[in-house]
């Protein structure tokens, strides 16, 4: 079974029908790209996978973290586009990943998200965001 979220080009398919990239072919750059992400989510998270399949070890433990707190989470696959890896890198100072996001603002990695919550500090972060979620629900 392949968990693949690209599809190859077929060189003899034509241009029209071939698989395009959203963020290559997004007219924003990819700094703005992530600082729009940032913005508009409130648990962002870049990851190597996506949060029902992680790619690694500190992707699961992150995602598995956050998902105890019923936030809506959005992510990005940075396997899937090398520039992004880099820009999110550039945005956030920071060389590892995953790279967490709560309210505009960086956290850290799963090291540092698993410390926030077993402190209780990530559910003090975080318990506008969950509420808000019942409430829509």
């Amino acid at each position: 079974m392949r968990y693949s979220t690209t599809v190859p080009s077929d060189p003899d398919t034509h241009e029209d029908f071939r698989p395009t990239n959203k963020l290559e072919s997004s007219p924003l750059s990819l700094k703005d790209v992530v600082e729009q992400d940032v913005k508009e989510n409130p648990v962002m998270i870049y990851m190597k996978g996506v949060p029902e399949f992680p790619q690694c070890g500190f992707s699961s433990l992150a995602v598995r973290v956050l998902k105890q707190y019923n936030v809506p989470l959005s992510a990005r696959n940075i396997l899937e586009n090398p520039e992004l890896k880099s820009a999110v890198k550039s945005f956030s100072n920071w060389p590892t990943f995953p790279q967490i996001f709560i309210k505009g603002e960086f956290i850290g990695g799963s090291d540092i998200i698993l410390n926030m919550h077993q402190t209780g500090e990530l559910k003090e972060k975080v318990k506008d965001i969950a509420a808000n979620q019942e409430k829509s629900e």
